[in-house]
């Protein structure tokens, strides 16, 4: 009978049942569980629950799909277990199933193996059947390779290392490799076939060179603490990294936490359904191959610099393409030809995903494609909850295809883009503040039917455009270009956006059926609250935004809820904003972030013949909509007030 800690088990394979099974999609995805009972049959979902998200098409993975009841279970026999005893440059171990060679130890046998004492300058190799499960339980070892991996698993079917309850463990690399047989070792602990790291202790991993922990196939992490430094990468798998539990503490010279397969798109996934994560990075924080699906877990992320290594790289003042006057008759980045017509059902005609880029060989020194993102996925990226603090220097959340957020607590603050998709924004629900950005949110197209987002950005604060982010952190130019298929849709949730850019900004259409949106910005005459190519169609919802008048758009005529856009006296930050009913109602209030000298206001009240009170700061005024929408219809606004605009006395 092997020894586990039964309540703990029990309790945590519930609760990751529970959150994985609404996420079921490719049962295995790649991965071999033949030390199972677990169904692994797999099903199909979503629950991302915006009726305008985009149907994605990527894996999902559950649970049960990525770790088996063995890698859940941190006990072991202590009986029938081999007890290996380090004497610093040499072992000890009765078992016929352990060699060694001074301070080389090799396992060829299944079974479980206890390590306890000080290995310098040596190795634990285990070169079993393909058919052998091996556990190798760490119990105050202390391993150094000065040349090499302190574990290398050249050859078995599986290898669980579990860190003994109250143990304390180091294992290390001296700052170099040598090749010791065919194989390209490059990290302290290095595994060819499937890895499972678990336990209840600690494990402290220093990679003077080279990275923390890899798997040239499948990674999973379930439970244990774990303190790494590393060159490169801390922690790398081929196939997937797939974590359960524990606390992980990385400092890292590339990714945190990398996977990626060169040989089959469809791996190289990365799966967090809980866990406790400090990471710091010169590369990505957590970047997936395939995708990235989190569920659950806390995470501090800071990558490169920081937010404050770029901030400076994205200000209006700095002359790039927003900088106000800069754009004459007309925006550089947006056709001025016939607007393409709005979609009458924005979710029919969604863009297809958008191959991946090939991530940098793991060997590479190229730091000029270096990537220094927060989360980051080749694939879909799906947000399914937990809390994240991200300070990055380039994107805070990216996808090459789509993101999908379903729940969660966000801080972030980028250099670049707060969430960034080439294809599909989807937000259904969670907590989203981006405290600085270049560019708050940016897809081709973005679907929020719910959730509280707030963002400061020192451009756009939504950007719905066409094509991938290719101009990236550290000196962009808008690389997106019009398209029919480009749009913004809100349906629901609270947005408060304080944009030094275009409030909200599509290359295509928009379309706002509810939530409430709140602009406040821009403060510039290069930029308005609402900037569309194609149509601004208000069904429901709130909309309320203060900016400068210069470049201000209304909504189109073709809208079916009243929208109001009246130039006003100059107002300042922090005057209050409010629209007043006949009745004395207040149907909309909110307070300016920035100077201002327009409003832009709809809600469901506001409807043609009736006339209503507006207070901006210490000016009022009585208007009454002499049509649904009132003020400058569509197209931009002039320097000049134009016909049908309403100045307030």
């Amino acid at each position: 009978m092997k020894l586990k800690n039964s309540i703990l088990q029990v309790m945590l394979i519930v609760s990751l049942l529970c959150t994985g099974c609404s996420n079921a999609g490719n049962a295995n995805a790649g991965k071999d569980n033949k030390d199972t009972d677990n169904n692994t049959s797999g099903n199909t979902g979503n629950n991302a629950s915006s009726v305008n998200t985009v149907a994605n098409t990527a894996k999902r993975v559950s649970a049960s799909d990525v770790f088996s009841d063995r890698d859940l279970e941190t006990g072991y026999d202590k009986n029938s277990a081999a007890v290996i005893k380090l004497n610093v440059k040499s072992a000890s171990c009765s078992s016929d199933a352990v060699k060694t060679k001074g301070s080389k130890i090799t396992i060829t046998d299944e079974g479980t193996y206890i390590i306890s004492g000080t290995l310098q300058d040596g190795m634990i190799v285990v070169d079993a059947d393909k058919s052998d499960k091996i556990q190798i339980v760490l119990n105050g070892a202390n391993i150094s390779s000065l040349t090499s991996a302190a574990i290398y698993v050249l050859k078995a079917d599986k290898v669980f290392i579990t860190t003994a309850a109250k143990s304390e463990n180091t294992l290390s690399n001296g700052g170099t490799y040598k090749a010791v047989d065919e194989n390209n070792i490059d990290s302290v602990i290095y595994s060819k076939e499937d890895l499972t790291l678990n336990g209840e202790g600690s494990l402290a991993i220093n990679a003077k060179a080279g990275h923390g922990i890899v798997s040239k196939d499948s990674l999973v992490l379930a439970g244990g603490e774990y303190n790494i430094t590393a060159e490169k990468h801390g922690i790398s798998g081929k196939d997937d990294v797939s974590v359960a539990y524990g606390n992980y503490k990385i400092v890292s010279g590339k990714d945190g936490i990398h996977a990626e397969n060169t040989d089959d798109e469809s791996l190289g996934f990365v799966y967090i359904s809980g866990g406790t994560f400090d990471i710091t990075s010169e590369g990505d924080g957590i970047s997936g191959g395939a995708f990235g699906q989190i569920e659950n877990g806390s995470f501090k992320i800071k990558t490169g610099g920081g937010s404050e290594a770029a901030s400076n790289n994205h200000t209006p003042e700095k002359g790039d393409m927003h900088k106000p006057g800069h754009w004459g008759g007309g925006r550089p980045d947006k056709p001025q030809g016939t607007p393409p017509d709005a979609p009458q059902d924005m979710s029919k005609d969604m863009p297809q995903d958008t191959p991946p880029d090939t991530e940098e060989n793991s060997n590479s020194t190229n730091t000029d494609t270096a990537s220094i993102k927060g989360i980051k996925a080749d694939g879909d990226l799906y947000l399914d909850g937990g809390e994240f603090e991200i300070n990055s220097e380039d994107d805070c959340l990216h996808s090459n295809s789509n993101i999908v957020i379903t729940k969660g607590d966000y801080k972030m603050a980028s250099g670049d883009d707060g969430v960034h998709a080439d294809s599909d924004v989807s937000i259904s629900d969670g907590t989203i503040n981006i405290s600085e950005c270049y560019e708050g949110i940016e897809g081709k197209t973005i679907n929020i039917s719910g959730g509280d987002i707030s963002l400061v950005s020192s451009d756009d604060g939504l950007n719905a455009s066409g094509g991938a982010d290719g101009s990236g952190y550290g000196g962009r130019g808008d690389s997106f270009s019009a398209s029919d298929d480009v749009y913004i849709s809100i349906s629901g949730g609270t947005i408060n956006i304080n944009a030094s850019g275009d409030g909200v900004d599509s290359n295509g259409n928009l379309a706002i059926s509810g939530g409430q949106t709140y602009v406040s910005g821009p403060s510039n005459s290069g930029n308005g609250a609402l900037d569309y190519n194609g149509e601004a169609i208000i069904s429901g919802g709130i909309f309320a935004a203060s900016s400068v008048s210069g470049m201000a758009q209304n909504f189109s005529t073709s809208s079916g809820q009243g929208a109001m856009l009246v130039t006003t006296e100059a107002g300042t930050s922090g005057d209050e904003i409010s629209l007043i009913g006949k009745d004395g109602n207040v149907l909309v209030s909110w307070k300016a972030e920035k100077d201002y000298s327009c409003v832009n206001i709809s809600c469901p009240e506001l409807v043609k013949g009736e006339t209503y009170t507006l207070t901006a700061g210490k000016t009022v005024s009585e208007i009454t909509m002499t049509d649904l929408i009132y003020g400058e219809e569509e197209g931009r606004m002039p320097g000049a007030m134009g016909g049908g605009r309403h100045k307030l006395s």
